[in-house]
């Protein structure tokens, strides 16, 4: 199996270290190159044992430059469907290792896409991050279900959005205004009514207001 090895790209690696506020440093390669290096370890993945691909995720997870963290999230989502519930939450940890939305939003998508393909496990699931002490689980609570569509579990999204409804923490308050905007696009209504009835912080409803008939 070859190892994906990232070229440094100088100029564009400090444009994307200053778009992420220089929390990481980066190699310079942007998704479509990713992909394309990426193609190869993905397809070999697939015939790894669980223990392995855990194994080979904590290897891209611990080197320095950002783009390794995206092929460590890449090698989870590509396997997505091969995961029990307890083996879907042994990647719960890296969540909250060098977090920041890039990253906390790619693993929303992997816990997402498990949770889609097992409903009747997904409120499980969502409590696994619901009420978490660090913020970045509890943003993937918010938003777990945020391409559900018609499946989305309201009461779930509700208690959600009621539990940090006054946490001040921008990625929460965003968190809340996106989840309500992406399911306002099936059930306006129902976004409608939650606004008016619970008190919600003004970047909340600004941004699930969004796609609302305008009074």
């Amino acid at each position: 199996m070859n190892e994906v090895v990232f070229p440094k790209k100088a100029d564009k690696a400090v444009q994307m270290a200053a778009y992420m506020k220089n929390l990481f440093p980066f190699a310079g390669i942007a998704a479509p190159e990713r992909a394309l290096l990426e193609k190869e370890l993905l397809k070999a993945s697939k015939k790894m044992t669980y223990t392995e691909l855990v194994d080979l995720v904590r290897f891209y997870y611990d080197k320095p430059e950002r783009e390794y963290q995206y092929v460590a999230i890449d090698l989870a989502i590509a396997n997505v469907k091969r995961f029990s519930f307890e083996e879907v939450l042994g990647f719960k940890p890296f969540v909250i290792e060098k977090a920041w939305w890039d990253s906390v939003d790619a693993w929303r998508k992997f816990f997402g896409l498990w949770g889609f393909q097992h409903l009747e496990e997904m409120p499980q699931l969502f409590e696994a991050f619901f009420g978490e002490e660090d913020f970045w689980h509890r943003r993937i609570a918010i938003n777990l279900q945020l391409l559900y569509k018609e499946k989305t579990n309201t009461v779930l999204l509700k208690k959600a959005i009621i539990y940090d409804k006054t946490t001040d923490e921008f990625f929460v308050q965003k968190a809340i205004g996106w989840s309500l905007r992406q399911y306002s696009k099936t059930d306006p209504e129902w976004v409608k009514t939650l606004i008016e009835t619970i008190e919600l912080s003004p970047l909340a409803v600004r941004e699930g207001s969004k796609y609302l008939p305008k009074p």
